[in-house]
């Protein structure tokens, strides 16, 4: 009987070291999620409390009870890692822990995000300053810390801008292959330069050929998507109360979708937003209605954004008011995913 018990054990412990080694998404709906912002605000280092703050348990409770599955967590990497290639600020990666935790107890996905725009301290990823070392630095830490959790994702970067693409993709990879060496095999969502525009992917600049360049992603787990944001304004930033180009933004995904199908990858919209106006708002539905629709290569989305500290004010935000609901919430969710369907998203189903 001892024998028989010993066998049993280690046939588990096998079964389960081999598990881990699995897409740890691919049981997972596809997302349909929020951004909530606050640990990204304010200068470095900051006060915790007074320039930045993690979203509070009554947000994560109100976005939850809303239907939302998932969240990107914005953070800065310089108060998560003050100094390059050094051990995180205790204090600092505690919150960060605490939170994704209480994300995590409310049944959401987590998506770090690293919100540094493809900088550290403002000085480019890929420079002397900040090497790829670095970057790849950061996310060997992360990856220890969250490996095969199968409710957290790995976003590597805010919207790199200003920098080489091809340069970008030698940063991406070796951010990747860190992951991967740390024995974490979550999905990674991998953005471009340029913003990581959907409207801009096949840039034929070749400093910005996201379309083309990205291809050369490395990923030894196969277990990757390409992380683009598109916008509804004039100039797809984002800035704007009005949405003018909405019908430009949803040509934009649709012809994201149609590389994605082209080159057998997986997308996810990480931000989208408009103002309570009923142009935007319609282009909000359609917008998620389209990913929702094309879940065979699209993950999911996150909506950008909510966050305890917005004022009332800022045109994009779905973070309640004393009055309640903000008008936004109401085009989520007339694209009928909030809460969002049940099963497994086709996305999560396939590798690359």
């Amino acid at each position: 009987m001892a024998k028989q018990l010993r066998l049993t054990k280690r046939i588990l412990t096998m079964f389960l070291a081999t598990a881990a080694l699995l897409p740890q998404t691919a049981s997972a709906g596809c997302l349909s999620g929020v951004n909530l912002a606050g640990a990204e605000f304010g200068n470095v280092p900051g006060v915790y409390g007074k320039d930045y703050a993690y979203p509070s348990a009554t947000t994560i409770g109100y976005f939850a009870k809303k239907g939302f599955n998932a969240v990107r967590l914005p953070f800065l990497w310089e108060r998560l890692q003050p100094d390059l290639n050094k051990a995180f600020d205790e204090t600092e990666r505690s919150r960060l822990a605490d939170t994704v935790a209480q994300l995590k107890g409310a049944g959401m996905i987590v998506i770090l995000d690293p919100h540094n725009y493809g900088r550290y301290r403002d000085v480019e990823i890929g420079s002397d300053a900040v090497p790829d070392t670095a970057f790849a630095d950061l996310w060997k830490r992360l990856a220890t810390e969250y490996r095969n959790d199968p409710a957290i994702q790995f976003g590597l970067m805010n919207e790199p801008h200003d920098i080489d693409v091809t340069q970008w993709l030698t940063s991406a990879n070796a951010a990747i292959a860190a992951i991967r060496q740390a024995g974490a095999n979550n999905l990674v969502l991998v953005p471009g330069t340029n913003w990581t525009g959907a409207h801009s992917w096949q840039n034929e600049d070749p400093k910005q050929a996201n379309g083309t360049v990205m291809l050369g992603v490395v990923d030894p787990a196969n277990n990757y998507a390409f992380e683009v944001h598109q916008y509804l304004d004039s100039n797809f930033s984002g800035t704007h109360k009005t949405c003018d180009r909405a019908d430009d933004a949803l040509t934009a995904l649709k012809d994201f979708s149609t590389w994605l199908r082209k080159n057998d990858k997986r997308g996810f919209l990480g931000e989208f937003g408009g103002a309570a106006n009923r142009t935007c708002m319609t282009g909000i539905t359609a917008m998620t209605a389209f990913v929702d629709a094309n879940s065979d290569v699209w993950t999911g989305w996150t909506y950008w954004a909510g966050g305890d500290w917005w004022p009332e004010s800022e045109a994009l935000n779905i973070q309640p008011t004393p009055k309640g609901d903000r008008p936004q919430l109401k085009a989520l969710e007339a694209a009928g995913r909030l809460p969002p369907r049940k099963g497994a998203c086709p996305a999560f189903q396939k590798k690359g």
